[in-house]
């Protein structure tokens, strides 16, 4: 894979190791309220289902990273297909900038591990 390729991977990698620590440890704390707009009240009640969703998202990361480090075009290509796949749903059920902030991004590293290698 070319060095522009990785590096796209392991941008998407890390925005998904940043998911992990903001839903995670962060989720009732300052920034993680103001990233995902939500009030205190929301923020407790919801609390371990974003450390649920977070852990799913440091899953992503990792197999992001395995990718990277095997430089596996066939992972890279199955995890960067799971994070697009993550943010069309999250855009349809939840809010439509998930699919700019996790989509694009892989899809930008997906045409660029099939197109660049």
């Amino acid at each position: 894979m070319s060095v522009v390729t990785l590096s796209l991977i392991a941008l998407v990698a890390l925005l998904h190791a940043y998911f992990l620590v903001l839903e995670m440890f962060l989720w009732t704390r300052p920034l993680g309220m103001k990233v995902f707009r939500l009030t205190r009240e929301k923020a407790e009640s919801t609390k371990v289902l974003a450390a649920n969703q977070g852990l799913y998202n440091g899953f992503l990361a990792a197999g992001l990273v395995w990718s990277i480090i095997g430089e596996r075009r066939d992972v890279a290509t199955f995890f960067l297909a799971c994070v697009v796949v993550a943010g069309f749903y999250g855009a349809a059920t939840v809010n439509k900038r998930i699919f700019v902030v996790q989509s694009v991004p892989a899809l930008i590293a997906l045409a660029a591990l099939w197109f660049i290698g």
